[in-house]
């Protein structure tokens, strides 16, 4: 049983390492060619979720994590598949004779897992199951270190490892990459939709009264830019659109000089029209 819930702190936790997550520049072509592996063998990934109800691209992030990839071992421990595992989990599969296929090796380890009982892949669940199938040793013996297992390769992560199951070391540093950093990249490279499919309408409109956080960050990231000084009160209003059009020669949907931009360019279409006429 897990000593770790994904309650409400968790779970912002969880969005907020996500947003604020920059990779590596140096590591980049490292993390962008275990992307493009991944993607070559997403047919495998997805035959082994589809039955069990997990997303393929989590299936492929724990493969890389488990066994850096290998097609030849148990995803529950890197044992060979010519035999059942002989280490922790020992005896696995329970169904079947060697030599075992990945893939039904991999079915029995995620049903093992329970991964197939679980039903929550926002973003924040799948960084929760990513996170668990690792163990909680980081969260819970060295909290003030971002687990490696998600975070490796980013700004979220230094150094400091178990080099051990309970030996730690504050100057050794993991080698590989972290399952959430990998889905960062497979999301900035459009592969995956870990927060479902973009909004249709803009998710900053402007209006006359009402607050949200977006319009907090653009004022922000505004605020940054030279000569631009708006208030920051989350209220997308004229003088956040005008700010934007400074910064970007575009005004907030809704802005009533866009709407009558729009309406003069129609009104000057329809007397072309009926010219032609």
């Amino acid at each position: 049983m897990s000593r770790v819930s994904l309650d409400q702190p968790l779970r912002e936790e969880y969005r907020e390492r996500f947003r604020s997550c920059v990779i590596d520049p140096g590591r980049i072509p490292a993390v962008d060619a275990i992307v493009a592996a991944m993607e070559a063998d997403r047919f495998r990934y997805q035959r082994v979720g589809d039955g069990l109800g997990i997303p393929w691209f989590v299936v492929a992030i724990l493969h890389y994590l488990e066994s850096r990839r290998d097609f030849s071992v148990h995803l529950h421990n890197g044992d060979p598949l010519t035999a059942r595992t002989f280490t922790e989990p020992a005896g696995r599969p329970l169904a079947g004779e060697p030599p075992f296929s990945w893939e039904a090796s991999a079915v029995d380890a995620l049903q093992q897992r329970l991964l197939h009982r679980w039903s929550d892949w926002s973003l924040e669940g799948v960084l929760f199951k990513l996170e668990a199938y690792h163990g909680w040793h980081y969260r819970l013996r060295q909290p003030a270190v971002a687990s490696p297992y998600l975070w490796s390769f980013s700004n979220h992560y230094q150094r400091g490892k178990f080099v051990t199951t309970d030996i730690w070391n504050d100057n050794a540093v993991v080698d590989y990459c972290g399952g959430g950093v990998l889905l960062r990249r497979l999301a900035e490279l459009d592969r995956v939709q870990p927060e479902g499919p973009a909004p249709a309408q803009p998710l900053i409109r402007l209006r006359e009264a009402g607050k949200d956080p977006w319009t907090e960050e653009l004022q922000r990231f505004l605020n940054h830019l030279p000569g631009i000084f708006v208030r920051i009160d989350g209220q997308p209003g004229a003088r956040t659109s005008a700010a934007l059009q400074r910064a970007l020669g575009c005004r907030l949907q809704g802005d009533a000089e866009l709407l009558g931009r729009e309406q003069s360019t129609d009104e000057r279409g329809d007397s072309i029209a009926d010219d032609d006429q």
